[in-house]
């Protein structure tokens, strides 16, 4: 099976590639066509993250297992495109070059049968022109109300007696 994604860069301007790529292939397969097919060297950190119908960012993928146990975390030439997108779950944020931070939205847009002669992956559509920078991230940060960090963290924070702060820790 041939699936058919949508790959979005995450900027105010509209600039997207259309993807085409075997189920079967690796995230390290779709990565290396993601890089080409907007120009990336693709000698950067990238991730791939699962993600909900809301675009809220899920599990890593990582390029490479830098967790503290060896094999402690997903990698993409371990994981085929199959086993993490469906008809129910077609979308991943993929970030590329950790530092500059590239965000790319990527979306499954139909599930087709392999052309005979086609070889795969094909960028079937380019759209836009990508900036010279990554765009800029606005990052918000949640309003947490008192009962909201008590809940979540388990601490008082009236209570400084028993927080565990060292005052003199440098």
């Amino acid at each position: 099976m041939i699936y058919r994604f949508r790959i979005i860069l995450d900027t105010h301007e509209d600039v997207f590639r259309d993807i085409e790529i075997e189920a079967a292939s690796t995230l390290e397969d779709f990565h290396n066509a993601i890089t080409q097919a907007f120009g990336f060297a693709g000698q950067e950190m990238a991730s791939f993250y699962t993600s909900n119908d809301l675009w809220e960012q899920e599990e890593e993928i990582a390029l490479f297992d830098m967790s503290d146990e060896p094999g402690g975390a997903r990698v993409m030439n371990e994981t085929f495109i199959e086993d993490v997108v469906s008809e129910d779950e077609t979308k991943l944020i993929y970030i590329y070059d950790f530092l500059n931070m590239w965000t790319f939205l990527v979306e499954l847009a139909e599930i087709v049968e392999a052309e005979p002669g086609m070889s795969y992956p094909n960028l079937m559509f380019a759209h836009g022109v990508i900036p010279e920078d990554a765009p800029e991230k606005e990052f918000v940060a949640e309003e947490m109300d008192e009962d909201d960090f008590e809940e979540d963290f388990g601490l008082d924070s009236e209570d400084y007696e028993n927080l565990d702060f060292d005052e003199n820790w440098n």
